[in-house]
């Protein structure tokens, strides 16, 4: 069988866990080494027993994540758009979506680089590298790991998302977990071999940008090999402006994009009110957020996997089978918020010591603050969820209003609030409290667009995007 043939059957026809599966389990397991490799990043510093180290590679993270931003803009927005072009039938939109997304995430991330090169100094200490030691450390990462790697970065998860949105799942996941495979193989080779003691961030940085650039590497020569049977392009033409496609592109990205950014927002004050409690504190909060990573990572995974499903059933009128992916896969993913939520609050100090080895101050702490931050996951785990649904269907008024109370709009506040009232752990508790508060209005918004959306539709006699958002 043709293999566009095959991909329109998975779409079309495929029992929706069986399409679930196979479009979302290559996702969540690249997800799942993604985080890993996070881990292993921090592992490896932490067994340097440097609390100074630690916590640059800590306050690095939000700038390094903010490239994640930039790629989420044009790969979730230019992969919602493919999905329901392909599911209209339209395959030179498909074509067209894909260049503007290209070029657009190339000219952003090298503008992003060059402030970062240009204001690095300035910049570290607003993340609250404001100690000298943890300055220069940080520094020396950013600029290894953003300035000169940052456009492989950008352009891995931007391949992904293209690919994924034409039913390359398995594809799209192997470029993903052969970068967090690379890195976590390099990490101690170029921290414990090649570079001398005392450049251990250097060598995590270094470790990090090469295997970055092979997995862009990777996405290459998959393109090429399968650029007969994709739909994806890089060829830029004056069409790619055309048919409100950028429009498009940025209405469904941009709320992806702003919850990135937003949680990058919403880490660097954390970090940077943190500071205020010393060093322990910011290498504690950084250890806890990312062994609570790993529950968000996997639903991420999930919704990155079957977003081009819901959008192409949605967008060829399959109502009632795109009602079915959303329904299913929510509930695998906060069944699986559960689960991690409860192994966090039972076994905190194991997990914690992984990391701090030591029993001080930084893992008192770290082991606290990941108790409180597990809380909201299963809230969290459904409001990505309906993020997510709403990227898919186009509605990107929904999304944005959803991501930005997610991220931004409330748990920033309620940081500086909740800090007056219990110093120290008031400010992590106001990420479960704004995770939950998001939760609701979801389910509110979710609930009203399926009344009035939900109904199958065999003949499409317009356009989605043209439908009015209510």
């Amino acid at each position: 069988m043709d293999r566009s043939l095959k991909e329109k059957q998975l779409f079309e026809e495929t029992p929706v866990f069986n399409a679930i599966i196979r479009l979302a389990l290559p996702s969540v397991m690249g997800q799942i080494i993604l985080v890993i490799y996070n881990m292993a990043d921090t592992f490896f510093v932490g067994l340097t027993g440097s609390d100074t180290m630690l916590t640059a590679v800590t306050v690095c993270m939000p700038a390094f994540m903010f490239l994640s931003a930039i790629s989420n803009l044009f790969g979730v927005g230019g992969a919602s758009v493919i999905a329901r072009a392909l599911g209209k039938g339209k395959e030179a939109r498909a074509r067209y979506a894909s260049a503007y997304s290209f070029w657009a995430c190339v000219a952003v991330t090298l503008l992003y680089c060059a402030g970062v090169f240009a204001f690095c100094d300035s910049f570290v200490d607003l993340l609250g590298g404001i100690h000298a030691d943890v300055h220069a450390f940080s520094v020396d990462y950013l600029i290894i790991v953003v300035v000169i790697a940052g456009i492989c970065t950008t352009l891995n998860t931007l391949f992904s998302h293209l690919l994924r949105a034409e039913g390359k799942s398995m594809l799209a996941s192997v470029g993903i977990i052969l970068g967090g495979v690379l890195n976590i193989a390099l990490d101690p080779l170029f921290m414990f071999v090649i570079l001398p003691k005392g450049q251990e961030v250097r060598g995590a940085a270094l470790a990090t940008a090469i295997s970055n650039t092979l997995a862009f590497l990777y996405y290459v020569v998959v393109i090429l090999f399968l650029r007969k049977h994709l739909h994806l392009s890089v060829r830029p033409t004056k069409e790619m402006f055309r048919d409100r496609i950028p429009k498009r592109i940025f209405l469904v990205g941009l709320p992806a994009c702003l919850m990135t950014l937003c949680e990058n927002i919403s880490y660097a004050i954390l970090d940077k009110l943190m500071s205020g409690y010393g060093v322990a504190a910011q290498a504690g909060i950084g250890v806890a957020k990312k062994i609570n990573m790993l529950a968000h990572c996997i639903v991420r995974g999930m919704t990155q996997g079957v977003l081009p499903l819901i959008a192409y059933n949605y967008a060829s009128g399959r109502r009632t089978r795109m009602k079915a992916i959303v329904y299913l896969s929510c509930a695998i993913s906060v069944g699986i918020s559960i689960v991690c939520a409860i192994v966090n609050v039972a076994f905190s100090h194991n997990l914690v010591s992984i990391f701090i080895q030591d029993a001080g101050d930084s893992h008192f702490l770290g082991s606290a603050f990941l108790q409180i931050l597990c809380i909201g996951a299963p809230f969290s785990a459904f409001a990505y969820s309906v993020i997510s649904f709403f990227q898919a269907t186009g509605r990107g008024g929904r999304s944005l209003v959803l991501a930005l109370l997610r991220k931004g709009v409330l748990d920033i506040p309620l940081m500086f609030a909740f800090n007056a009232l219990l110093p120290v752990y008031g400010i992590v508790w106001a990420t479960p409290t704004a995770d939950a508060f998001c939760c609701f209005t979801s389910v509110l918004l979710f609930v009203h667009f399926t009344k009035r959306h939900g109904a199958d539709k065999p003949i499409v006699r317009k356009d989605p995007d043209e439908e009015v958002a209510s």
